[in-house]
């Protein structure tokens, strides 16, 4: 079994309105320091284990995680822990 981490950002440029807002309230509960705040999503995926699972991780991005005309993406594939 492979733990999949896929994180997604918006691209730089594209405006960001919930950062903004983040870090607008940031500045107002005393927190001046915070020069920008950006929002992403963070997703995880436990998959069986194939040969191909990078290529496949890649097309679930590009397809359905991630919208590549405004947002980046990276993931990490590694062995699930068992418990």
């Amino acid at each position: 079994m492979k733990k999949v981490t896929v994180h997604v950002t918006l691209k730089q440029g594209v405006l960001d309105p919930q950062g903004k807002a983040i870090q607008t309230s940031l500045h107002s509960l005393g927190f001046p320091e915070v020069e920008e705040a950006r929002v992403g999503k963070y997703i995880e995926l436990h998959m069986e284990d194939d040969a191909d699972i990078e290529a496949r991780v890649k097309a679930m991005c590009d397809k359905l995680l991630a919208n590549p005309v405004i947002e980046d993406y990276r993931f990490n594939v590694e062995e699930a822990v068992q418990s």
